[in-house]
């Protein structure tokens, strides 16, 4: 399997299972190992060489296509960190934010802040959510606004509850992103909220991104599936965090 990731500089789990004909779990177990012995670095949703001098961000759309069931279970999992009727949030974008926009409940009254289109976009539909939706130059890579202006907006901004996404989750390096506008944004988001609620898949932890965007100490709650690794969680719960397992 290193072989082949080393030949081709990329390869997508659900290419690395048709490849060797077995399921997607047993290419996440073997890639994790892989990655421990030093032999590839994973990226989301895959894997590059070990030498790669960084991990190329996913698009929008690629990553919307991985762990689509875990991020369903996340993603409803999260809903019950909502805050009360009439209350604010800012949401993240993200593959698994999106989902969580999707899910939340049509009845209740929310003024809801994002950079975000595609989180935008689910959200106009609910009669009784207030959209927001922030300033700031749009990359196709996430489809959300990134810069001054969005992290300008949201430093003026102080709501109840803020939703992320990342790229990776470290008990030791904390929250992190390969962008650095992104992480700009991020960091914004955790600022901006009184209360912080990172939605994760198990793939993300225990790993680290180029750009930290929020130490353990800034986060309140991880959401996130029950493939996580148990050692990690844990070590993230002596850290201070809440952590959910959907």
């Amino acid at each position: 399997m290193s072989r082949l990731v080393a030949e081709r500089r990329r390869l997508s789990v659900t290419e690395l299972a048709d490849e060797f004909d077995v399921t997607t779990e047993t290419v996440r177990r073997d890639l994790s190992h892989l990655e421990r012995s030093g032999a590839i670095r994973r990226t989301h949703g895959g894997a590059v060489p070990a030498d790669a001098l960084s991990a190329p961000e996913a698009e929008v759309a690629e990553r919307d296509r991985t762990n689509t069931d875990l991020k369903e279970l996340i993603a409803k999992a999260a809903l019950a960190q909502l805050p009360e009727d009439g209350a604010s949030v800012v949401v993240d974008a993200g593959s698994t934010t999106v989902r969580l926009a999707a899910a939340m409940p049509g009845d209740r009254r929310l003024s809801v802040h994002t950079h975000a289109v595609p989180v935008a976009a689910r959200l106009l539909v609910l009669p009784h959510v207030e959209v927001n939706l922030l300033p700031g130059r749009v990359r196709s890579t996430t489809q959300a606004a990134v810069g001054g202006p969005t992290v300008a907006a949201l430093a003026a901004l102080r709501v109840d509850v803020a939703f992320l996404g990342t790229n990776a989750v470290s008990a030791q390096h904390g929250f992190s992103t390969p962008d650095a506008d992104e992480a700009a944004v991020k960091s914004a988001l955790v600022a901006s909220a009184r209360r912080v609620v990172v939605l994760a898949d198990s793939t993300k932890l225990g790993r680290r991104s180029t750009v930290r965007f929020a130490r353990t100490s800034e986060v309140d709650v991880l959401v996130t599936d029950p493939g996580a690794d148990t050692s990690e969680l844990r070590r993230l719960e002596q850290a201070g965090i809440e952590v959910v397992v959907a």
